[in-house]
C-alpha cells in the first residue's frame, strides 16, 4: 500500500496537471513529475480511487477518465475560466 503522504501528492500533482494543460496526465507522465516509476504510480492511482476521495475513475484499471469535478471525457458540461474552454465537467 503506498504511503498516505504519496497519494496526497498524487492528487495534488494529479489535480495541478489537469488544470495546467487541460487533460489529465498519463501515469508514466505523473510518475516522471513525482520522482517515481510509471508502475508505481500505475498502481497508486488505483489505491487512490479506491480511497473514496470524490470520483475518481479509471478507465482500463489505470488512465484517468474522470478526477473530480474534471471528466478527461468530453461530456456536455463545459468549463471555462476567463472565457476560454479548457475543461469538461463530470
Amino acid at each position: 500500500m503506498a504511503d498516505p503522504q504519496f497519494l496526497a501528492s498524487l492528487y495534488h500533482t494529479t489535480l495541478s496537471a489537469i488544470v495546467r494543460d487541460g487533460r489529465a496526465p498519463h501515469y508514466a507522465q505523473l510518475g516522471n513529475e513525482l520522482g517515481v516509476s510509471p508502475e508505481e504510480t500505475r498502481r497508486a492511482l488505483g489505491e487512490l480511487a479506491a480511497t473514496g476521495v470524490p470520483a475518481i475513475w479509471l478507465h482500463e484499471g489505470d488512465l484517468i477518465a474522470s478526477f473530480a469535478p474534471f471528466s478527461n471525457i468530453p461530456t456536455h458540461i463545459d468549463v471555462s475560466v476567463d472565457g476560454a474552454k479548457r475543461w469538461y465537467g463530470q
